[in-house]
């Protein structure tokens, strides 16, 4: 096994699993859409796994060790503290958020989100009947920052939670310490719940440090609930896991969270993200320096082969935001991507109307192919525009 988990599989054995990403388009389209990677599972994971399956570990989930094991690594890795028997098992980190949203606000509340957001943030807080307040992430030279004056704007107009991103999908951005302290103070003096998603807190990259919001010393963070989970960082989202953490002030509203929602979690992935959170730290760290390389690699093929496309690159995740506008693609430049260059890319649109003119890119893959992907990219605005 290589010691980069990008590089194990050519395309012909991607193209015979069954995932959404290798199965939403016909095989002569690239896939580089979906936050899923191309990486065999971690080896600890695999025999947990292994083991589960030769006993017949098939039944209803239960947390088990998880949370202990989240609690270790989250103390190793970001110093933060957490209580394993405050945590609750939830079935993934979208449906745990809803589980908080439904607990700490009310139908008819404003729930803030920043955009460009994630999608299903935005079906989901609609669908519980919360109001979406569309917050736009400001972008300066050096990327992407919280705008806290429109953040004070919306929290004084009434805004029950903040759907936090941290780090940010899709821009990729990890949020300082002294950022988060002014959202936490700004949380404070308008009574605002902070509601965090943290599940690409394991893929921050170097020269940026991941602060757990509920880490912060401050009252909005004492009463912030986190959503964790291994799915992102392991490549386990098809095997059902996440944990909400509370803070220490927040723990009797996670006590709310019912133990339907804990045994609609799936066994496999409790088991799997425990294995991961304990054992599969060496094979994160192999993944971190070949997405590494592979977010600086994007970067010089940018530069080279699509001049026009605005791009800072990502402090974490695997997902890469590209400003398309200045390219006259219109709204949805992935749209031309994927007719004329066999690229599929996640629509900018999706992400809210801050996303207009952009798609989001997942680099996470082999050298070969996101060099492949821009080759296609690039090949499609000449076939758009042939002059």
């Amino acid at each position: 096994m290589p010691a980069n988990p990008l590089t194990a599989y050519e395309l012909t054995d991607l193209r015979e699993r069954h995932s959404v990403k290798w199965r939403e388009y016909p095989s002569d389209v690239l896939p580089m859409w979906v936050a899923e990677m191309d990486t065999p599972l971690a080896e600890p994971v695999a025999e947990a796994l292994t083991r589960a399956v030769g006993r017949g570990d098939t039944g209803y989930a239960a947390a088990g060790r998880l949370p202990e094991a989240f609690a270790d690594f989250a103390a190793d890795r970001y110093g933060w503290r957490t209580e394993p028997d405050a945590m609750r098992l939830v079935p993934d980190v979208m449906s745990g958020i809803k589980e908080v949203l439904e607990i700490v606000s009310a139908p008819g509340d404003q729930v803030v989100v920043n955009t460009p957001g994630y999608p299903p943030f935005f079906y989901w807080l609609e669908r519980i009947g919360r109001k979406v307040v569309r917050n736009p992430l400001a972008c300066g030279p050096d990327g992407y920052r919280i705008d806290l004056d429109l953040l004070e704007r919306d929290f004084a107009a009434g805004a029950r939670a903040y759907l936090l991103c941290s780090p940010h999908n899709p821009t990729g951005r990890v949020f300082t310490r002294d950022e988060l302290l002014a959202v936490a103070d700004l949380a404070d003096r308008y009574d605002v719940r902070i509601v965090a998603d943290e599940i690409h807190a394991p893929l921050t990259h170097p020269g940026a440090r991941h602060v757990p919001f509920a880490s912060l010393d401050a009252p909005a963070a004492a009463r912030s609930i986190v959503l964790a989970s291994a799915s992102k960082a392991w490549n386990l989202a098809g095997l059902k896991a996440a944990l909400a953490v509370p803070g220490p002030d927040a723990r009797a509203d996670v006590a709310l969270i019912h133990e339907e929602v804990s045994e609609s979690a799936g066994l496999f992935g409790v088991i799997a993200s425990e294995a991961a959170f304990t054992h599969g730290r060496p094979w994160l760290a192999d993944l971190l320096a070949g997405l590494d390389a592979n977010r600086r690699l994007l970067g010089d093929l940018l530069k080279a082969h699509l001049p026009g496309v605005g791009h800072h690159p990502p402090q974490a995740t695997y997902l890469a935001w590209l400003d398309c506008r200045a390219l006259g693609l219109g709204d949805d430049p992935a749209e031309t991507f994927l007719r004329h260059g066999r690229v599929a890319l996640s629509p900018g649109p999706n992400f809210g109307p801050a996303g207009h003119g952009f798609a989001r890119l997942n680099f996470g893959t082999s050298p070969d192919r996101v060099t492949e992907a821009v080759r296609r990219m690039a090949a499609a605005l000449e076939a758009a525009d042939p002059r």
